[in-house]
Parts: structure tokens; sequence; C-alpha cells
């Protein structure tokens, strides 16, 4: 029984690993609006994005970790902020972001 708690504490770890630097470099790259944009709201939405959706997919696996979905009720709140943002100043840059990431319907 101990070794089915260490294998998926070990699965745990691959599914909650943080964004790495190379991620986010290609998705600044993929979403700047210039040369070194690294904080306008396109990006920061991506970067947003995929942190939701591997914390939500460690939530799958681990339903009662209420910490960890707090935190994820967090970012979702923010990038909710950050799309309401660019909806009401560039509505254009909006439903390009919106298609990119494949977030409203």
């Amino acid at each position: 029984m101990p070794a089915k708690k260490k294998a998926s504490a070990k699965t745990a770890a691959k599914t909650t690993a943080p964004v790495s630097k190379e991620e986010k470099k290609s998705l600044m790259k993929s979403h700047q609006e210039h040369g070194k944009d690294t904080g306008s709201a396109p990006v920061q939405v991506a970067i947003l994005t995929q942190k939701i959706s591997r914390l939500s997919d460690h939530l799958r696996d681990h339903p009662g970790d209420t910490h960890s979905r707090r935190g994820l009720l967090g970012m979702v709140s923010k990038r909710r902020r950050m799309l309401k943002y660019l909806q009401l100043h560039d509505a254009q840059k909006y439903t390009q972001v919106t298609k990119a990431l494949g977030l409203r319907k």
C-alpha cells in the first residue's frame, strides 16, 4: 500500500510542475506586441492560462487539495480581470487572444 502513495506523489510532481522559463519565453514570443514585451495583458493572460491548465490537471487527481484550489480561483479571477481590461481597451486584441488561447466559446 505505501508503494502506491509514493507512485502517486511522483505523478503529482509531474502535473504540478511550474511553467518553465522556456515555455514562458515561447508564450511571450507568440503574444508579445514588440520585441521586449514581457508584461502586457496578452502575455500575462497566456502565462496565466498555462498555469491554470496545469493546476486544473493537478486538482483532477487531488480533489481534496483546498489550498491549491484557492490559488487556482485567484488565478482565474486575475485572468478574468485582465481579459475584461483588454475587452474594454482593445477589443481587437481581446478577440485575437481569446481565439489563440481557446478561452471563450
